[in-house]
Formats: structure tokens, C-alpha cells, sequence
């Protein structure tokens, strides 16, 4: 239970706060930037998204850890040491940014221009162009990237191994430490050849199996009421 409640945790908090930023980006690159701010700043979630995540890893430990550990954590808890569920979730968030950009923005460019023309032209505001338009045209693909982004983040193995602190405790808050299931593997890897008491690669395909086909069952019913 604590390897499988540090993987739910550390993928939430991810989830949490990457989600309003990448879906506020891909709409301001989509509708309101100028073309030299794409030709930056697609190149720039390119070279993000090829970064190996040893490297979001030691980013973490540099700069997300000590920031948690020094100005963060002293406003909450007595003491923490950075290595949490929160710094896990900040790496994880950043890891996942690039690609969860790169889907809004696929999902939001798909969308006929003449449907924001006849918004526009019936009185409606940019924003409202943008809420009961584009976001109600995409919502099923919005539900359907989230699903892969929360996927691929749930598999994520060497970036959160290093920040997450490896304690087997069921998290109190967000400055405690965790233990998700892939640390787990990576940690035990060796030991697995010999030992077949880790089950832990099983259960980690379960839970992601089994996320998978709620979220399809979800969506499919999304798109029944759409249509």
C-alpha cells in the first residue's frame, strides 16, 4: 500500500498543478501569440521533452529540494529534508509539462477556424470564443491526453527515485517522503532475478492497466453526450 499511495501521490501532485499551466499555455500559443513566440517556444518543449530524466533529477536535487527544504517547508512543518512528495511532484510536473503542451496545442489547431469566425461574429468575446468553443470541441481530447500524460507519469523512474526520499511510510502531507512503485523496481532490480517475492512490476502494469480502462470508459461516455 505505501508503494502504490506514493506512486498516486507524487502523479497527483503532478498532475495537479502542470494541467491549468500547460492547458493556459497551448491556449495563448494557439490563439493569442505571435508566430516568433512559436518559432521559440516549440523548439524550447522539444528540447524539453528530449531531456533525458536523469537530468530533470539532478535539476531536482540542485534547485527543487533545498528551495523545499529551506523557504518552504519552515511555513508548514518543524522540519523537513526536501526529499518529499512535493519535490517528486514538481520534477514529475516539469517532466510531463512538454508533452502535455505539445497534445493542447495539436488538440486546439484542429479545431476549424471558421468556428471561432462565427463566435466572434455572433458578439461573442475571446474568451467566451475559447471556453464554450474550443475548450467544448476538444474536451474529449483534453480527457484523453490527460490520461496518457498521468500514464507516462506513473511509469516515471530515475527523476523521482532521486528526489522522493525512498521511505516506506503512507505520506502524511506533502513534505514527507515516499516510495512510489517504479523507485521501487529500479532499487530492487538486481535482487528481482533471485527473489520472486517483488511483485512490484506487476502491480505497477495493474494499476496503469486498470486506470487506462476507466479512463477509456470515461471518455467514450463523454463523447456519447457530446454527440
Amino acid at each position: 500500500l505505501p508503494f502504490i499511495m506514493g506512486t498516486l501521490w507524487v502523479t497527483a501532485i503532478a498532475i495537479l498543478w502542470t494541467l491549468p499551466v500547460s492547458l493556459f499555455t497551448a491556449i495563448f500559443l494557439t490563439e493569442n501569440s505571435k508566430s516568433w513566440v512559436k518559432r521559440v517556444v516549440f523548439p524550447a518543449l522539444d528540447i524539453l521533452a528530449g531531456l533525458p530524466s536523469v537530468v530533470y533529477g539532478v535539476w531536482g536535487i540542485l534547485v527543487v529540494v533545498p528551495w523545499i527544504s529551506d523557504r518552504l517547508a519552515p511555513h508548514f512543518v518543524e522540519y523537513s529534508t526536501g526529499y518529499s512528495t512535493l519535490a517528486a511532484g514538481i520534477v514529475l510536473g516539469i517532466m510531463i509539462l512538454p508533452l502535455l503542451i505539445s497534445l493542447f496545442v495539436e488538440l486546439f489547431s484542429s479545431v476549424p477556424k471558421e468556428y471561432r469566425e462565427a463566435s466572434l461574429s455572433l458578439g461573442a468575446t475571446r474568451w467566451q470564443t475559447t471556453k464554450y468553443v474550443l475548450l467544448k470541441k476538444t474536451f474529449p481530447g483534453i480527457v484523453a491526453s490527460v490520461t496518457l500524460a498521468i500514464s507516462r507519469a506513473m511509469g516515471e523512474t530515475i527523476a523521482v527515485l532521486m528526489v522522493c526520499g525512498n521511505i516506506v511510510q503512507l505520506p502524511d502531507s506533502l513534505f514527507d517522503g515516499c516510495y512510489p512503485l517504479p523507485a521501487l523496481i529500479a532499487n530492487n532490480y538486481g535482487e528481482m532475478l533471485s527473489l520472486p517475492l517483488y511483485e512490484s512490476a506487476l502491480i505497477l502494469f495493474v494499476v496503469v492497466f486498470v486506470f487506462n480502462i476507466a479512463s477509456r470508459l470515461i471518455l467514450r461516455k463523454l463523447e456519447r453526450n457530446l454527440v
